[in-house]
């Protein structure tokens, strides 16, 4: 398989991005990954880092776009940016995925513009994983769409669904509406009109209801459904308070050992790893022809790597036929 990693994207420029290829590399033997960027900085990055030959190939993208520009003048500007090129290659079938830490917005407006979704698909989501009291949990949409209609909030049930069973091996996900309480009835008019949809759908018998966002990691559902403005809200809000009670553990807990330090400090260690976002490695976009895996700006290494394994796995499992399936289905009737 051939995946497009854009070589620009993300807090630390190229570097991370060819150190977690070289990760990625060495555990996926099947893997062929396509740099996309400034050629004149990939050259000597690649010469010193050790990539086998024959699995590596260059596209050069001369500009990138920066994590503070808005996304659509970026488009405008410039359309050869190593974003908007990994698109052109997925889009020509030419890479079976692709690979960001980039600015999230031109990711998906890179995606948007392409206008290459799967059937049945009227807009594509952001799906993140994240880690449960029972496992691990999918949220959709966590970004990509802040203004979603009820028809696109139960694409995501079926999508997120997919993913779960495929890529998690949740055998039957169970399936939960992001709302400010339990009851039915609850919310505002996008939730009500959802809840119905779902009531009335093929995934039904996996509904559970609303949820609130207490029950994320108490793992009440395997998949969450939420629009774009709240998922994001969320998840940015668990990554600062899981940095902030890590951090107070390591100040007040661990460094108030007198004997234990060490042991404590490693235990402390292991957590981070397990529980970082850096573990899963990316939030794929999905919804779109081929496979988009979106990672955090300031992804090191590891999280890079991390990334492309998923898209690998993605591709080797055939997500988005699955995703289809699961697509059709749902009702044909409903608000697009």
């Amino acid at each position: 398989m051939r995946i497009a990693l854009d070589a620009m994207g993300g807090d630390h420029g190229p570097a991370p991005n060819v150190g977690g290829a070289r990760l990625a590399l060495a555990t996926n033997p099947d893997l062929t990954i396509v740099f996309v960027g400034d050629q004149a900085q990939l050259d000597p990055l690649l010469a010193a880092g050790g990539l086998p030959g024959g699995r590596v190939e260059v596209f050069h993208a001369p500009h990138a776009v920066e994590m503070k520009e808005k996304p659509a003048e970026a488009l405008r500007r410039k359309p050869d940016a190593s974003i908007f090129r990994c698109w052109e290659l997925l889009a020509e079938g030419r890479v079976d995925g692709l690979v960001s830490a980039g600015n999230t917005g031109a990711v998906v407006a890179g995606g948007l513009k392409t206008r290459r979704f799967l059937p049945c698909v009227h807009r594509p989501g952001i799906a993140t994983v994240m880690p449960t009291a029972k496992g691990r949990c999918v949220i959709m949409d966590v970004g990509a769409n802040v203004f979603p209609k009820p028809r696109h909030m139960l694409e995501y049930g079926a999508m997120g669904s997919a993913f779960a069973r495929h890529m998690l091996n949740v055998a039957r996900p169970t399936l939960g509406l992001m709302n400010v309480g339990e009851e039915e009835g609850k919310g505002h008019e996008l939730v009500q009109k959802t809840y119905d949809l779902f009531r009335a759908s093929s995934l039904n018998d996996r509904f559970v209801g609303n949820i609130e966002g207490r029950d994320i990691h108490r793992g009440a559902v395997d998949v969450v459904v939420t629009d774009g403005f709240t998922g994001n809200v969320v998840l940015k809000l668990c990554e600062g308070v899981s940095e902030f009670v890590l951090g107070l553990v390591g100040q007040e807990v661990v460094a108030g050992l007198p004997n234990d330090r060490a042991a404590a400090a490693q235990a402390l260690k292991a957590l981070v790893a397990k529980y970082h976002y850096s573990a899963f490695g990316g939030a794929p976009l999905l919804g779109v022809e081929g496979v988009c895996i979106i990672c955090h700006g300031s992804s090191k290494d590891a999280a890079i790597a991390n990334a492309l394994g998923v898209a690998a796995l993605d591709v080797r499992v055939n997500l988005n036929e699955k995703i289809v399936a699961e697509l059709e289905g749902l009702p044909a009737n409903g608000e697009e």
